[in-house]
C-alpha cells in the first residue's frame, strides 16, 4: 500500500497512480525524474519533496534566483502525505491557542492563528501565481454536532473563541437548520462554521509545485533516498550533497533517518472516494460551495466535495506500527476502510449504494507534545519543519515561507511566531511508544462509544484532550 513495486519507469508510474485518487487524477505522467548522479555542492539541500520541501524551495527560488537549491526524494514528489491527504487547506493548527499562549503570550498565540488564516489565502494565491490548477474552492468548514454532547462542545468552542476576541467572521455557531443548509446530514442538531478552509486537489498542487520549482532552477532528485543528514551534509545512496543549509522536510517518514527515530511518530489516516455523484444527489446533500466537513466526535473524520463531484472521506483509527513503520497492514487498512464507508453512509444515507472507486491511506507526523514546529539552527545550518498532525496542507506553506526568511537571515513577522524554534520532547523508546500511541487511538474510539451510550460527555475524552493538542 505504501511503496510501488520496482520496475521500469512506466510500471513505476502506474504503481504511483494507484497510491491515491489524487495521484491517479493529477494530470501528470508521474515518471520519476533526475535521480542524483553523484556528489554535488549546493547552497540549500532539502530532504523530502512533499509540500514542506517544495514550498521552501519555491519561496527561496522566488526570493533568490541565484541560490543553488536541491531536493532529494526517495520516491516521486508527493508520494507521501502530500499526495494522500484529505485535501483540506485549513487554518487548523495542532496546538490550541491556550497551549501556544502558555509557551509564549496571548498576543503571540493570536498572531499564530492570524498567520494560519492568512496562509489559506496564500496557498490559493501562490498556486494561481505558479499556474497550478489545484481545483481550489474556499468554501470553509462545517463541523456538525450530531449528539447533545457534540453540540455542547460546539457551543463551548465558540464561547472560547469569543474569549480570544475571535468573531463571527472567524467561527460561528450554527443551529440545526443552518447546518443542514450546508450539508444535509442525518441527525444534525447544529454545528459550527469557519470560512478558513479551501478544498484542494493535493495531487495537482504537489505535482504542479514540482514543475514550478524546476522551472525556477531547483533540482528535484527523485528516486534518491537520503540515508543520513548532518550539518552541511545529506548522504544518499546515489551521492552526497554538501550545503550551507540542510532542511529536513520528512514529516511521517522522519523516523527512517538515523538519529531521528523518536522525533515524530507516523500515524495513519485512511481515506475513501466515491464515484462522481449526479446532480440530483448533490441537490439532496448540499455542499454547494464545496465546504469541507467533519463532526464533533473524538476520533477524527473529514470529508470534501471534489471538483469532479465525488466525496472524499477519511479518518483515523488505523493502528500505529511498532518501530514507527510507515507500511500499513492490508487487513488493518481494509477494516478501517469498511468502517469509514459505514460512517459515511451513517452521515449521508443517500450514499448507501454509491460505489467506492478509490481507497488509500498515508502516514502523518505527530510530535510528542502535538506541537508543530519550524526552525533553523544557525550554528549547524540544519533546518526543519513538521509535526503537523494531519493539518499540513496549509501549515507547510507557512513553514516554507518561514524557512525562506530564516535561511536568508531575515527577521520578519513570520520568524517571530511562537512555533518557530519550538523543540518537542522525544517519544519514548519502543515498546512504550507502541503501547502509548495505540492506547491513545483506542481511547478516542472508547470516548465516542461512551458518549453514544451515556449521552454525556466522555470522561475518557476529557482526560485525553491535553495529550492531543489541548483541544
Amino acid at each position: 500500500m505504501m511503496t510501488p513495486a520496482p520496475g521500469d519507469p512506466v510500471s513505476r508510474a502506474r504503481a504511483y497512480r494507484s497510491v491515491s485518487l489524487w495521484l491517479d487524477t493529477a494530470d501528470d505522467d508521474l515518471v520519476a525524474a533526475d535521480p542524483l548522479g553523484g556528489d554535488r555542492e549546493v547552497d540549500v539541500a532539502i530532504v523530502g519533496a512533499g509540500f514542506t520541501g517544495l514550498w521552501t524551495a519555491y519561496y527561496l527560488a522566488e526570493a533568490r534566483p541565484d541560490l543553488r537549491i536541491a531536493i532529494v526524494e526517495s520516491e516521486i514528489a508527493g508520494f507521501g502525505a502530500s499526495g494522500r491527504n484529505g485535501g483540506w487547506a485549513s487554518a487548523l493548527f495542532p496546538s490550541s491557542l491556550g497551549t501556544l499562549a502558555e509557551d509564549s503570550s496571548r498576543a503571540d498565540a493570536l498572531r499564530q492563528h492570524a498567520a494560519m488564516r492568512a496562509s489559506v489565502d496564500e496557498v490559493v494565491r501562490a498556486a494561481a501565481a505558479a499556474g497550478i490548477d489545484a481545483r481550489l474552492a474556499k468554501g470553509g468548514t462545517v463541523t456538525l454536532a450530531r449528539t447533545a454532547t457534540q453540540l455542547s462542545r460546539a457551543r463551548a468552542e465558540v464561547e472560547d473563541a469569543r474569549s480570544w476576541g475571535r468573531g463571527e467572521d472567524d467561527l460561528r455557531l450554527l443551529d440545526a437548520e443552518q447546518a443542514r443548509a450546508r450539508i444535509n446530514a442525518a441527525g444534525v442538531l447544529g454545528g459550527t462554521y469557519t470560512p478558513d478552509c479551501a478544498a484542494v486537489h493535493p495531487g495537482r498542487l504537489v505535482r504542479g509545485l514540482v514543475r514550478a520549482v524546476r522551472e525556477r532552477g531547483v533540482r528535484v532528485h527523485e528516486l534518491t533516498p537520503a540515508t543520513r543528514i548532518a550539518p552541511h551534509v545529506v548522504e544518499t545512496d546515489r551521492g552526497t550533497l554538501t550545503a550551507q543549509h540542510v532542511v529536513r522536510a520528512t514529516e511521517g517518514y522522519t523516523a527512517g533517518l538515523p538519529g531521528h527515530e523518536r522525533d515524530v511518530v507516523p500515524v495513519h489516516s485512511l481515506i475513501i472516494a466515491t464515484a462522481p455523484l449526479p446532480a440530483a444527489l448533490w441537490d439532496r446533500i448540499g455542499l454547494s460551495r464545496r465546504e469541507t466537513f467533519t463532526d464533533g466526535r473524538h476520533l477524527i473524520i473529514y470529508g470534501q466535495r471534489t471538483a469532479d463531484d465525488r466525496i472524499v472521506f477519511g479518518g483515523r483509527g488505523a493502528p500505529y506500527r511498532l518501530g514507527s513503520g510507515v507500511r500499513l497492514d492490508r487487513r488493518a487498512a481494509d477494516r478501517v476502510h469498511r468502517q469509514l464507508h459505514r460512517t459515511l453512509v451513517d452521515l449521508l444515507p443517500v450514499l448507501r449504494d454509491v460505489p467506492i472507486t478509490h481507497a488509500w491511506g498515508g502516514a502523518l507526523g505527530i510530535a510528542r507534545d502535538w506541537h508543530a514546529s519550524v526552525g533553523l539552527d544557525p550554528e549547524t545550518g540544519l533546518g526543519w519543519a513538521g509535526g503537523y498532525v494531519g493539518d499540513g496542507v496549509t501549515t507547510t506553506n507557512l513553514a516554507g515561507r518561514t524557512l525562506r526568511d530564516l535561511i536568508l537571515g531575515e527577521s520578519t513577522e513570520l520568524t517571530t511566531l511562537p512555533w518557530v524554534g519550538h523543540r518537542s520532547p522525544r517519544w519514548e523508546p519502543e515498546p512504550a511508544r507502541w503501547l502509548g500511541v495505540n492506547a491513545g487511538l483506542r481511547a478516542m474510539s472508547v470516548a465516542d462509544g461512551e458518549e453514544r451510550l451515556t449521552r454525556r460527555e466522555s470522561l475518557t475524552g476529557r482526560l485525553m484532550a491535553p495529550l492531543t493538542g489541548g483541544h
